[in-house]
């Protein structure tokens, strides 16, 4: 019985994340700011959720089966939020007008980020530069 609830409650906070990461998907104004909501809202609706079935359940190779999901989860989805928003970066997807860029405005101009090194023109003999 109070496994139950517990479990219920846990399912109910999970969904209420995930709600709030719809909400945010909709409502808030540029690329960055939505990936964000959607990578940190979602990764703990889903760990709520999954927690939730590992209590209804009550078995433990249910547990860990959940902590694998979880831990690959928590690997993956910040990695891949940060290559997405690099990717909107070097393609020149536009900042909300209220973004403060001083930090990536430094990090572009050292790591020349949005400047990749210009290829070389091949040679008259028909061989690329550089190459024996």
């Amino acid at each position: 019985m109070i496994s139950d609830i517990l479990s219920a409650l846990f399912l109910l906070a999970g969904s209420g994340f995930m709600l709030i990461a719809s909400i945010g998907m909709v409502r808030f104004p540029d690329f960055y700011i939505r990936n964000s909501a959607s990578t940190k809202a979602v990764v703990l609706g889903v760990m709520l959720i999954l927690l939730g079935v590992g209590i209804y359940y009550n078995e433990i190779l249910i547990f860990l089966e959940i902590f694998a999901i979880l831990f690959f989860i928590f690997l993956i989805s910040p990695l891949s939020a940060h290559i997405v928003s690099r990717a909107a970066v070097i393609s020149g997807v536009s900042f909300w007008e209220k973004t403060n860029l001083t930090d990536l405005n430094d990090y572009v101009e050292q790591n020349s980020l949005l400047n990749p090194p210009e290829h070389h023109e091949a040679e008259e003999d028909g061989k690329p530069a550089g190459k024996e």
